[in-house]
């Protein structure tokens, strides 16, 4: 095992890291705020997927998956935000329903994906200033993993300035930390509700766009990150953006680095026991959060 084959897998430790940190950021804005598990999160990286299919059939050429991107967060943000008024917003204080509910809504999204586009699925095409790689020696890092990487930071910055810096994030702080205090005061805890929802599932469609550019976009597509990032958002801490991150982070490099001595199934096996393991001792996450809400539970 040489220097440029460990890096290498450093590498693509972070940017298997920075698909499941877009693929969980949206469960943990909405079970940090609304304490409910969405099972069609899955499905809503998919629909973010096809959208940008379709967007790249009207938009060919270099820009192509850029417009990709903001059709599927923007598509993906309406699809949460009616997902959220039309059912969520009535199932909230019943968590057994709300995920048998969302279970359903995913079969139902897959189906419909089946329907449309067939069950082998669709290519998006990457742009050409996406092939290649920079070569380093016999290290080589494509192009299309550091746009990645470079995907999930720009997210997290935009999601740390939003919850830090604007009157929305003020709310949303507000409400996470204490909702009946919060609606006393004045405070739309339903619409606050309503907008997490819709900015989470807007992210995953961002995050159903970049799995595109590694793979084909299939009616299962969404099944196969799912199981993680809901690990991702335990082993963070719930409702942490940056406990979100660092578990990720943690995550992405356990699997890379366990797959040079393993194949890919026992690779995830080994995952799955290093959480199991981590939260014997730290029950609470990566980074605890503290709220009046959790306190009363």
């Amino acid at each position: 095992m040489d220097i440029a084959f460990l890096t290498g897998q450093v590498f693509n430790g972070f940017s298997v890291a920075s698909l499941y940190i877009l693929a969980a950021l949206g469960l943990a804005l909405s079970f940090g705020l609304m304490r409910v598990i969405n099972m069609a999160h899955g499905e809503i990286l998919m629909v973010g997927g096809y959208l940008a299919y379709l967007t790249i059939l009207w938009v060919p050429g270099p820009l192509g998956i850029l417009a990709g991107m903001v059709v599927a967060f923007l598509g993906a943000g309406i699809l949460g935000g009616l997902l959220e008024v039309s059912l969520v917003s009535k199932l909230t204080s019943r968590p057994l329903d709300t995920l048998l509910a969302t279970w359903g809504v995913s079969l139902i999204l897959q189906q419909a994906a089946r329907d449309l586009f067939g069950a082998t699925g669709v290519s998006v095409t990457a742009p050409a200033w996406l092939d290649g790689a920079i070569t380093i020696g016999d290290l080589q890092l494509p192009y299309a993993r550091l746009f990645i990487m470079l995907v999930a930071i720009a997210v997290l910055i935009g999601l740390a300035a939003l919850l830090r810096y604007t009157r929305i994030g003020l709310l949303v702080r507000a409400v996470n930390q204490d909702r009946p205090t919060a609606a006393a005061m004045g405070v739309n805890v339903r619409q606050v509700d309503a907008f997490i929802f819709a900015l989470g599932a807007a992210v995953a469609g961002v995050g159903g766009v970049v799995l595109a550019l590694l793979g084909p976009v299939t009616p299962n597509v969404g099944q196969s990150y799912i199981v993680t990032a809901f690990l991702v958002v335990i082993l963070g801490g719930l409702g942490s953006i940056v406990g979100t991150t660092i578990a990720a982070l943690m995550i992405g490099m356990i699997t890379a680095l366990s797959q040079i001595f393993v194949d890919v199934s026992f690779a995830q096996v080994l995952t799955l026991v290093f959480v199991v393991i981590f939260l014997q001792f730290r029950p609470q996450g990566v980074i605890a959060i503290r709220s009046r809400a959790l306190d009363a539970e």
